[in-house]
């Protein structure tokens, strides 16, 4: 059995973001990829066409200094950042995003998110729901195990079939759906399993796969359910993916123009930090992936924020809507859903250390693509950024409405718990009606 340590951070909750992560025939690993196959094709559900990238902003960012600026409030609350306005009639955003604010016609902010949990967990992020909520059975499914379970494997023309779901950063969650509908996470092991051994060529594969065949004859003569057939689609499927090479080499964003990785911030002649996951997300959602997860940045802002933004921000604003003008460029982004949030907002009063503490009470999300209409600011807060003012939502409302342009009806669809129990997507069922 072999483990391997991911990286992180620690947030002030003092538990550690570094995660253990067991490969063995008993935990994750044990799920190969013939039958991670075989799993979505049970699911058996026609696709819609759209797909999902989830940014997670982990620690929890601050509404205040990035979507819903207050430059009129007393100084201890507005900070030190201006609002600039947008190509979105009526829209302004913090003057460290101006990217950002030249694509705003392509995304709507929603700044009126209300009742988050308080807890430093991508959950909500993942799912709408708190990690608290079904938390004896594994907690909630992340959207993207959704879409597996629902939906099976996406279909290409070019590359075969691809993983529904994957996830560059080991974020997401399958809660109470098992490992069986996990995501993909292409790191570590997970990535040396898209590529050959250089030590095995394609024709030393197929002799291997034919000495399996030999072997596995006699079962196959006997065998009336047809189960060994259907295990040889699945295994073919597999190899297909192996030895094509499209998926790892969507994952190689070097493979890029340098004009294309300059646009993203990732060229040779640009000195940000990295965000190579943007580029990649786009890679792997024309290679045929339903559902691309990863998390960008440290948000957990107690002191320095200030700085903190000045460092962050400018490179999200640059890969950010460098994402959405190539999707835009390439016919996807009317089918491709980009979504971004957080844990909370932060304290609109700055604390003695420059910082912004917790404050679940209003927070924003960020969406963009899909088909919806966008170039707007969906709610506000009150005059010091406290709490939603006008049209409070809550995230499952956002979940509710992403499920719905993804062709999942969230008031009837649900799915069964280890107990038995039928469990719906979301509780909160109204859609954000402003978006669709």
């Amino acid at each position: 059995m072999l483990s391997f340590l991911s990286r992180g951070e620690a947030y002030c909750d003092g538990v550690s973001r570094r995660q253990f992560l067991t490969i063995g025939g008993l935990a994750i690993g044990g799920l190969t990829l013939p039958n991670l196959l075989r799993a979505e094709e049970l699911a058996g559900t026609k696709a819609t066409g759209k797909s999902i990238i989830n940014i997670y902003l982990g620690g929890g960012p601050t509404h205040m200094d990035t979507f819903d600026l207050k430059p009129n409030a007393p100084k201890e609350y507005r900070g030190e950042f201006k609002p600039i306005a947008t190509n979105a009639s009526g829209v302004e955003i913090c003057e460290l995003m101006p990217e950002l604010a030249q694509v705003a016609d392509r995304y709507s902010i929603i700044r009126s998110i209300r009742n988050m949990a308080n807890e430093h967990s991508p959950r909500q992020s993942d799912s709408g729901w708190s990690e608290n909520s079904l938390r004896s059975l594994g907690g909630r499914p992340s959207i993207g195990s959704v879409m597996s379970k629902l939906w099976g494997p996406a279909q290409h023309t070019s590359y075969g079939s691809a993983p529904t779901f994957v996830d560059l950063n080991n974020w997401t969650r399958p809660g109470y759906l098992g490992q069986m509908h996990a995501a993909f996470r292409p790191d570590g092991t997970g990535r040396a399993n898209l590529e050959l051994n250089r030590s095995t060529t394609v024709e030393r594969l197929d002799d291997r796969r034919t000495l399996l065949n030999g072997l596995d004859r006699i079962r196959r003569n006997v065998d009336s359910s047809g189960m060994m057939t259907a295990i040889d689609s699945f295994t073919d499927r597999a190899v297909g993916l192996v030895t094509s090479g499209e998926l790892a080499k969507a994952l190689d964003y070097k493979k890029e123009d340098e004009k294309t990785l300059d646009r993203y911030g990732l060229g040779s002649k640009m000195r940000r930090r990295s965000t190579e996951s943007f580029i990649v997300a786009r890679r792997l959602v024309e290679a045929g992936v339903r559902c691309v997860s990863f998390s960008w940045g440290g948000w957990d802002t107690h002191g320095q924020n200030f700085q903190s933004m000045r460092d962050q921000l400018p490179p999200l604003s640059k890969a950010l809507s460098a994402l959405i003008l190539d999707l835009e460029e390439r016919g996807r982004l009317d089918d491709t859903i980009i979504m971004m949030s957080g844990e909370f907002g932060r304290t609109p009063r700055v604390n003695m250390g420059a910082g912004r503490d917790h404050w679940p009470q209003a927070a924003f999300f960020f969406i963009a693509g899909g088909g919806m209409r966008h170039g707007q600011a969906i709610g506000s807060t009150n005059a010091r950024g406290e709490v939603p003012l006008d049209r409070p939502l809550s995230l499952q409302n956002v979940f509710h409405t992403v499920y719905h342009k993804l062709g999942i009806d969230a008031n009837t669809i649900s799915l069964t718990d280890p107990n038995g129990r039928p469990q719906y997507l979301v509780d909160d069922r109204d859609l954000v009606r402003e978006l669709v």
